[in-house]
Formats: C-alpha cells, sequence, structure tokens
C-alpha cells in the first residue's frame, strides 16, 4: 500500500472515531397517521439571526385552523458544531433540552438558551406566520427585569372553543398567572397576581390548563401546588373551587389531588380533572359534585388529555409516552405511539390538538419538539382522534 493510500485510510478513521454530533432520522409508524416532515419550518430570523439555534421545549399547541395553528414553547437551544441547522434537540448526541431551570442530572447546562420565539403561529407548511416576539420578555422575564422571577415560559397555550373572538390565553405555572390576548397580541388581562403564589379568587399556585363550557364560565386547573379545580364566570369572577392534598398520601381518596395538570369537559358538561401523580382522572360535575374516579395505567403520568365530540378521551401518557384513547367510563380502547425521539416518537407530550381536517398535533416537552401527522389515506376512522368537544374555535364575527 503506497504512502498516499496509508494517509488517507488514516485520515477516513480519525473521522469514524469522532463522537457524532446527532442520531440518523428514522421516521417511525404512529398508529393510522403519518408524520408530516419539515413541519414546522425553520423560524424567521426577524430581529435575532437563528444561525447555530434550533427549538426549545414545547409547552403548547393549538390548532385555530389548518392554515393557523399556534405554538408555544420555552425558547431555543444552541446546537452544537456541526449539528445540521434546526434539527430537533432530541436528536443530538449528547441530546439537548430546555424543559425547566436545569437539565433532569441536576447539573448545570453546559450549552446556552435565549428566551426567543415562544409564541408564534404557523400555517399547514409549517411557515411562519405570525410571531409574538415582543411578549418574550413578558412570558419569560429575565432576572432585573422588574417583571418578577425568571419564569421558563408558557405552561399551555389555549383558545376558548365559544369564543367568536379567539383570545389566547397562556397558562404560565412557574409565573402563577393567566395572560389574555386578542387574537393579534394585544395582552387585555393577567389573572393571578405574578411571582405571588396563593390559594382563593385572586391567585393560583402554579396553574396548568382551562376548560369552559359554552356560556363561557371555564376551569382552571391549579395546578401543580394549588391541589384545586377552580370555577371562575364568563368576565372571570372567581365562583369556587374544589380540590385538597391528600391525608394519606398511600391512600387518596375523592377531591385529593397531586398535580392536577389536565382538564377536560364532555357534551354532558362532566370535567375529567388529570390527577397525575396519583395516576387516575377524577370526574365532577359543573359545580364539584364528585362523580367517580378511574386509574389511567399503573405509574402513568398524564400531562394532557382531550375529551372528543364522539364521547372519548385522549391521554398523553408520559410514562410509557404513548396517545392512548378510553371511553367516558374509563374503558381502555387502543394507544399508539411510544418513547425515542425520532419522529412519530414522543417523550412529554404536552398538548394535543386536531384541525377540520383531523390532522393531529403534539407539542413535546421533553423531546423540544412540535410534530404534525395526517391520517393515512386508509386510516380508521376508530384509530383517529376526533373534534374536540365545542369543536374549533368559533369564527370571528
Amino acid at each position: 500500500m503506497g504512502f498516499p493510500a496509508v494517509i488517507a485510510m488514516a485520515m477516513l478513521s480519525a473521522v469514524e472515531a469522532q463522537p457524532k454530533v446527532e442520531l440518523a432520522v428514522q421516521k417511525v409508524a404512529m398508529g393510522d397517521y403519518e408524520v408530516v416532515e419539515n413541519w414546522p419550518r425553520p423560524l424567521p430570523d426577524t430581529d435575532l439571526s437563528h444561525a447555530g439555534w434550533t427549538w426549545g421545549s414545547g409547552a403548547g399547541v393549538l390548532a385555530e385552523t389548518p392554515d393557523k395553528v399556534w405554538v408555544a414553547q420555552r425558547g431555543e437551544i444552541q446546537l452544537p458544531p456541526g449539528a445540521t441547522p434546526w434539527i430537533c434537540p432530541c436528536l443530538l448526541n449528547p441530546r439537548r433540552t430546555n424543559t425547566g431551570r436545569r437539565p433532569y442530572s441536576g447539573k448545570g447546562y453546559t450549552y446556552e438558551m435565549r428566551r426567543h420565539h415562544l409564541v408564534f403561529a404557523v400555517d399547514r407548511n409549517g411557515n411562519t406566520i405570525e410571531e409574538w416576539l415582543q411578549h418574550d420578555r413578558l412570558l419569560a422575564p429575565p432576572r432585573g427585569s422588574g417583571l418578577g422571577e425568571v419564569g421558563r415560559g408558557p405552561h399551555k397555550l389555549l383558545i376558548n372553543p365559544y369564543d367568536p373572538q379567539k383570545h389566547i390565553w397562556i397558562v404560565d405555572d412557574d409565573q402563577h398567572i393567566i395572560n389574555i390576548f386578542t387574537n393579534r397580541g394585544v395582552l387585555l388581562r393577567t389573572m393571578g397576581e405574578r411571582g405571588v403564589p396563593g390559594r382563593g379568587p385572586n391567585n393560583f399556585n402554579r396553574p396548568t390548563d382551562i376548560a369552559w363550557l359554552p356560556d363561557g364560565t371555564f376551569f382552571v386547573a391549579d395546578g401543580y401546588a394549588g391541589t384545586r379545580v377552580a370555577k371562575f364566570n364568563r368576565d372571570g369572577k372567581f365562583l369556587m373551587d374544589w380540590g385538597r392534598p391528600p391525608v394519606d398520601p398511600d391512600n387518596p381518596g375523592p377531591y385529593e389531588f397531586w398535580s392536577v395538570h389536565s382538564i377536560g369537559i364532555s357534551r354532558d358538561r362532566r370535567l375529567f380533572v388529570a390527577d397525575r401523580e396519583h395516576h387516575r382522572m377524577q370526574v365532577f360535575d359543573e359545580n364539584g359534585k364528585f362523580l367517580e374516579m378511574w386509574p389511567t395505567g399503573h405509574d402513568s403520568a398524564v400531562l394532557a388529555h382531550i375529551v372528543t365530540e364522539d364521547d372519548y378521551i385522549w391521554v398523553a401518557d408520559w410514562t410509557t409516552d404513548r396517545l392512548v384513547k378510553y371511553d367516558l367510563n374509563g374503558r381502555y380502547i387502543l394507544d399508539m405511539g411510544g418513547h425515542g425521539p425520532q419522529p412519530g416518537q414522543f417523550d412529554g407530550v404536552h398538548q394535543i390538538s386536531v384541525d377540520q381536517d383531523r390532522n393531529l398535533y403534539v407539542t413535546e416537552v421533553a423531546n423540544d419538539r412540535s410534530q404534525k401527522f395526517r391520517p393515512k389515506p386508509d386510516a380508521d376512522p376508530a384509530k383517529i382522534v376526533g373534534p374536540m368537544v365545542g369543536g374549533w374555535p368559533a369564527s370571528a364575527k
């Protein structure tokens, strides 16, 4: 073997010996759905360059229409040298995340993050059509801003399906508030007291989710620390609440919560409340009367659920990273998905949404991304997620 060939082989071996900074992308089957590739598309360089940056932890996704899908994330993550632009942080090796203030290891982050592009909207192809950069500091205030402690960003983004004006509600658990905006981003009202946890008519303790009745009455899941459901009239006047920590943690009873993380309402006005750390669903009437409870699986951790017009509940379970379909009595029907970083896999589905074309959207808190799925041409209607109760946000007048 000649000297040039030896040099070439040595150089090739050196390249192969270098650790790869990302995993190869391999699409994974996801039930009767197929992954929509390259959705969403890269964010625009409106005020900052995105060279060397990618998505952050997914907090919320809400399909207003197939051509207007809202996404809330907890900022952006710096990519390592050599990484593919806009690759999901979950596919990096080692993976990166900004799901909270610190990684799960408990050690400090070794890479940069920035609280940027916390809320934006995209069309059916994933192109950005709206961005709320003006609210980045409000939704995740930096230290010294005078806006309270450093927040990690939005927890969920919601629209009352019965509201013709399509106001945007952003739940902020870290700051103990709910911000209400017009559909174009004008702040109308803040419920709760920024940075002040509490229980009562004017305070929350790490709220997580909201559900509405047709008359505008709404219920707040409150929350990580509040261990209650709070009821308000359409004008935001406090009406009542219920819930408490367990007296016996090993044998929690009705009304006793540990992380009230998600809430939904059926067509017959029953409230389905995800009691996450107790691995169960508690069911109440609209006045807080306990009706029943049923398990969501051994060691399950329900991050999100929706109740559909065809009287089923779809649950996102972080323990198995599967979407699970139940009937309204808690009877298991089917599940799909699974744990992993690849398209079609999940890690911490934090919100679920469906559009008028029956496309499915999820956002992932630990995989740091949002995904869109379309039903396969031969999809079984029983195996795809139906319209949410209340349908989609009403058309603006």
